[in-house]
């Protein structure tokens, strides 16, 4: 099955040579591996995708960390042509202090990203990479300033793939409020409306909680007003179905590529470790048919600063209020098959170099 994907892939390349789609990757680019990583691999390898720039946002990890991380794998697989820009280091509100506070108030967050007590460093620090330092530097341009130019220069062609907290997005549409109209779309991973799981507690108590609404709640209720042509949306509820698992690793390490050994040499077993977050909104908007059921919404984010501060909001066309809002497909159910054997695919096949 993944050798007919691929060879359907390399025949679309042929097809799609001179109408790649163009994205701008903006994630927390948190490693080696794991999602966050294993998505910008997803884009880079698509022959459907010129990946346009990489705009890393503090989250899972602290932004200059992510950054290190994020060149460090550009030189793993040859694709160092593709700029990395940094962009905000802290929210645009919330403090760590505060979350802090806000813990000993409503509860402790199961999961606090580059906040978290369990790994906990200062911001500007960068711990020794497993993977090993980059020797390449980032681009000169902050994050905020590429993503207006860029949008800008290709008006209308441009997807926004957001997989972090929405600091970046929101710092270019204060400086260019015409930004998200010049844009074809933003697709993010994000949100929360009733997700269930067995193993990981994070959303037990409130299923509204999502990381990355919660880490930037001002940055993402900004973003999710903006008029954007459209907004697709992949909730935790159907990414905490998904999983890589120790199998599917041991089957794609028989391609012997560098992407399959780097993933497999950093691989950490255990479910929670696992989820594929980002790579399922990245490939559901590769391939939308791997999405079986979605509805649309209208969605925000509470800013008030009490117990549901950052927890997802969403609304029918009846009950939506009277303040901006925009609607959203939410992706609600999936091919499992199809998920996977299209990512395993696209891991195994050999990275063009540019």
């Amino acid at each position: 099955m993944w050798l007919a994907i691929a060879w359907l892939l390399a025949g679309s390349s042929l097809v799609c040579a001179q109408q790649r789609r163009k994205i701008i990757i903006n994630e927390d680019c948190s490693g080696p591996a794991g999602s966050n990583l294993q998505t910008l691999l997803v884009l880079i390898q698509s022959p459907n995708t010129e990946v346009l720039g990489i705009t890393v946002v503090s989250g899972d990890q602290w932004r200059d960390e992510e950054v290190a991380h994020t060149l460090r794998l550009l030189e793993i697989i040859g694709r160092t042509d593709i700029p990395v820009m940094k962009g905000a280091a802290m929210p645009l509100v919330r403090t760590r202090e505060e979350s802090l506070l806000w813990q000993e108030r409503y509860g402790k967050a199961a999961y606090a990203g580059a906040w978290d007590e369990r790994w906990w460093h200062e911001p500007y620090v960068v711990p020794t990479l497993p993977e090993g330092s980059p020797t390449i530097k980032p681009s000169e341009e902050d994050a905020a300033h590429f993503l207006v130019r860029t949008v800008r220069q290709n008006p209308n062609e441009v997807t926004i793939y957001e997989g972090g907290p929405m600091t970046n997005l929101a710092l270019a549409i204060s400086l260019d409020p015409e930004f998200p109209k010049l844009a074809q779309e933003l697709v993010f991973m994000g949100g929360s409306l009733n997700a269930e799981s067995k193993t990981d507690r994070e959303f037990a108590d409130n299923p509204r909680h999502e990381f990355n609404f919660w880490f930037d709640p001002e940055a993402a209720f900004i973003v999710l007003r903006a008029p954007w042509k459209k907004i697709v949306c992949t909730p935790t509820d159907i990414s905490i179905r998904t999983q890589l698992t120790p199998e599917m690793v041991k089957r794609m390490l028989t391609s012997g590529t560098p992407i399959v050994k780097y993933i497999a040499k950093y691989y950490q077993d255990g479910e929670e470790n696992n989820y594929m977050w980002d790579e399922l909104a990245a490939l559901a908007w590769l391939e939308p048919s791997i999405i079986t059921k979605k509805q649309t919404r209208y969605m925000s984010v509470d800013i008030d600063h009490g117990a549901g501060y950052g927890n997802t909001l969403t609304w029918d066309d009846r009950s939506r209020p009277k303040i901006t809002v925009q609607p959203v497909e939410i992706q609600l159910e999936l091919n499992y098959a199809k998920f996977y054997d299209l990512f395993a695919s696209l891991m195994t096949r050999p990275t063009a170099v540019h």
